[in-house]
């Protein structure tokens, strides 16, 4: 006992403690100024731009720093996630959903093979333990045609989220530090907001976010095709297949769009209590998502259009008029 207390006190352990202190303190000072730095250099741009007098100089200034931000900072990640999605979507998936067929085939084939026989409910028996046996086989087979697409779905819905949310949180710091009194932003007004400074005090701002949240969600259904309705109910059957074999299936984009679902509530809650200027840049970062995912959705309508079967040609070679 009185060995392991010299230990704890010996002076290379009180030097490692001050140094992981001095560490910390560098680290959060490092934060603290940054904040800092960028809060002045806002103000500095808002001051420095000429808007006219009717603008309120630090809400517009606000509004185009969000969309600056999202259009250098998460904008490309989200159109890479995009390409990569609709890669997978016209290459990769078709090919997945054939190797289940492929594997059902083999079973069969072997059962002819080996003669067996007995009666219908017999031989489905045998047929679903054979079938259960080639499930290793077939996550193997999805996980190689993954790799050889380079596809990750896990990655395609993770990108967009990890990138944006770092330039949230830091762009929320910046308004919220700008808001400290004493505060320039105090004498501004904007919309239903008497001060920057303060919260709402009617609450339409933190409701008209929640709003565009749950519309940024449940947009994405306005574009659908009838072959994207199509390829997701073979997607679901696919899934209630491997859920019935006892598989685990996670789907990523179902788990983000209820987060968002769950979210678009509590939004409207935390931003009531939020300085103005930051309700600002949440309701502004919300209108650009919402109008970047209309963006997405009407090209993926655009792309299913332009992948459909031409008309049926009459005889005399004219297109068939659908009534």
């Amino acid at each position: 006992m009185l060995s392991i207390g010299l230990r704890r006190s010996s002076p290379f352990t009180r030097h490692a403690t001050r140094h992981g202190a001095l560490r910390l303190r560098q680290r959060r000072t490092f934060f603290t100024s940054t904040i800092q730095a960028l809060s002045d250099q806002f103000l500095d741009l808002a001051v420095a731009i000429p808007y006219p007098a009717s603008l309120p100089a630090y809400s517009t200034t606000i509004i185009l720093v969000t969309v600056a931000s999202r259009l250098i900072l998460t904008v490309p990640f989200s159109v890479w996630a995009k390409k990569v999605q609709w890669k997978t979507e016209d290459e990769v998936l078709p090919q997945m959903q054939s190797i289940t067929p492929q594997i059902a085939r083999e079973v069969r084939k072997k059962m002819s093979s080996e003669g067996a026989t007995g009666t219908k409910e017999e031989l489905n028996v045998i047929y679903s333990k054979l079938l259960s046996l080639t499930r290793p086989q077939a996550q193997v087979e999805r996980k190689k045609l993954l790799a050889k697409h380079g596809v990750s779905p896990a990655l395609i819905v993770a990108v967009p989220v990890l990138t944006q949310l770092p330039v949230f949180v830091l762009c929320s710091l910046v308004f919220s530090r700008l808001t400290q009194p004493p505060s320039v932003l105090d004498s501004e007004t904007f919309l239903t907001l008497t001060s920057l400074v303060n919260p709402d005090p009617t609450a339409v701002i933190p409701i008209l976010i929640g709003m565009i949240t749950f519309a940024n969600v449940e947009s994405a259904k306005w574009f659908i095709t009838d072959q994207q309705k199509s390829r997701q109910a073979r997607v679901e059957r696919w899934n209630e297949e491997k859920r019935a074999q006892g598989d685990t299936v996670i789907e990523p984009k179902k788990i983000v769009q209820n987060a968002l679902r769950v979210m678009s509530v509590g939004r409207i809650l935390i931003a009531a209590m939020v300085p103005g200027a930051v309700e600002i840049y949440w309701l502004a970062s919300a209108s650009f998502g919402l109008v970047q995912t209309w963006a997405f959705d009407w090209i993926s309508h655009q792309r299913e259009k332009n992948r459909r079967p031409p008309p049926p040609l009459s005889p005399s070679g004219k297109p068939l008029r659908m009534i």
